[in-house]
């Protein structure tokens, strides 16, 4: 039986498990996926070596930067993006193959590609600087679009919350969120921003998607925006990843 699985810690709730267990027994495929839940990346290759089955993987926080130092070779996207959350997994003799991908930027584009309106979102801000936000950076620039990190910190290159005026908001009309704030069970929390700047031409994208539509989004529909969580990313990820396990290499 052909293993895959995801790495990360620590795992709680598992999109993807649910989903691909559900897809081996709908599709008959002869297949499991597990959680990894290890406290360390240096013990990936000790997973591996345990399950010789493994035919892929997917990693989540805090291991997408991490894990680029174990592996064989990278995508060309991955390694732009500086991220890898997807590892195809081969062996050949006695040797194990790790090629790292990002499937992070695929699911982001065809989710919010059909939102966007080119003559009216050309500027966006990127609200975090985590790893999620390189990916959602290098595909918001792939879709033609100015991009400006948002940041609590001073940092080079970022734009603090404070400073975010309604003359801003309206120049940078898409805004993603890439922070856990609004996520379960902080319900009750969002991006400080001025709601009241936003119309019909504002689109707020949340990578969030438990809850349904964060306090982040609601906020935002109040003033007319364009809103969407990150459920749709999510599935079209988790073809991303088969496609990279399993179908002709990108």
């Amino acid at each position: 039986m052909d293993k895959y699985g995801l790495i990360g810690y620590p795992l709680g709730h598992s999109f993807s498990i649910s989903y691909f267990n559900q897809k081996f027994a709908d599709e008959g495929i002869n297949a499991k996926y597990l959680n990894f839940e290890i406290p360390s990346i240096d013990e990936l290759l000790e997973v591996i070596a345990k399950h010789p089955e493994l035919k892929g993987l997917n990693v989540t926080i805090p291991y997408k930067e991490k894990v680029m130092n174990f592996l064989d070779s990278i995508s060309p996207e991955a390694r732009a993006i500086g991220a890898v959350n997807v590892i195809k997994v081969t062996h050949e003799g006695n040797k194990t193959h790790l090629k790292g991908f990002n499937s992070d930027v695929i699911g982001f584009t065809q989710s919010i590609e059909p939102m966007l309106d080119k003559k009216l979102h050309k500027k966006a801000l990127i609200l975090g600087t985590g790893g999620a936000s390189k990916a959602i950076n290098y595909g918001l620039k792939a879709l033609g679009l100015e991009t400006v990190f948002v940041s609590r910190y001073e940092r080079p290159g970022t734009i603090q919350y404070e400073k975010i005026t309604p003359e801003v908001i309206n120049e940078y009309n898409v805004i993603v969120n890439c922070t856990p704030l609004g996520m379960y069970p902080h319900t009750d929390e969002c991006p400080n921003l001025p709601y009241e700047a936003m119309n019909s031409h504002t689109i707020l994208y949340d990578l969030i998607y438990n809850p349904d539509q964060t306090l982040f989004m609601r906020r935002g529909a109040e003033y007319g925006a364009d809103v969407k969580n990150g459920l749709e990313m999510l599935l079209l990820q988790a073809f991303a990843s088969w496609e990279f396990w399993n179908g002709k290499e990108k």
